[in-house]
């Protein structure tokens, strides 16, 4: 398997992707991603090279979007001095399940932010998804601790307000990276 930068053309497997998980995470009884990401804000993070595409022969195992910027309003001042990757949206075809592929692709980027000298592989995840939190912690994230407040809209309840880090590393993932190497920060 190799993992590649998602280019315009992934636009429609990544909703779709979306629109799958929401579904499955939706019989386990949770609310995450229940509304429709905006195709157009996608497009954007496809364009700006931080969305990655894990790719097995011609098919679309998963995907993981990483970025230097954290969401407003989680993260301390003194936290976002550190150097930090933030992992969104990970998502993985049902057809790949249970094999462990979202694993090796957080080691994935936890290599990868080693790469550009990050010190904090970090996240945040939905705060009522307590399978999803385990699931973090398992791959070797500490909960940092989880913010209810200060949502986007109105200032309202925060729904991915759960933050959890682990240092950033070199990795044995066993994919082929066809990606661009990473720009250190401060460069």
């Amino acid at each position: 398997m190799k993992i590649t930068t998602a280019v315009p053309g992934d636009l429609d497997q990544l909703l779709a992707f979306r629109e799958e998980a929401a579904s499955w995470i939706s019989k386990l009884g949770s609310d995450q991603w229940s509304r429709p990401y905006p195709a157009d804000r996608l497009l954007l993070t496809i364009e700006a090279g931080t969305v990655f595409m894990l790719r097995d022969g011609s098919r679309t195992a998963g995907t993981i979007t990483l970025t230097p910027q954290a969401e407003e309003g989680l993260w301390t001042p003194e936290e976002l001095g550190e150097a930090s990757i933030f992992v969104n949206k990970l998502t993985m075809s049902r057809d790949y399940a249970g094999k462990d592929l979202g694993g090796r692709l957080l080691d994935w980027a936890g290599d990868r932010a080693y790469q550009s000298s990050a010190v904090w592989l970090r996240l945040d995840a939905w705060t009522n998804n307590a399978a999803l939190q385990r699931y973090y912690l398992r791959h070797g994230f500490e909960h940092v601790r989880t913010v209810r407040e200060g949502g986007a809209i109105n200032g309202g309840p925060r729904v991915s307000g759960w933050l959890a880090q682990r240092p950033a590393s070199p990795a044995q993932h066993g994919f082929e990276d066809q990606t661009p190497s990473p720009t250190p920060f401060g460069s």
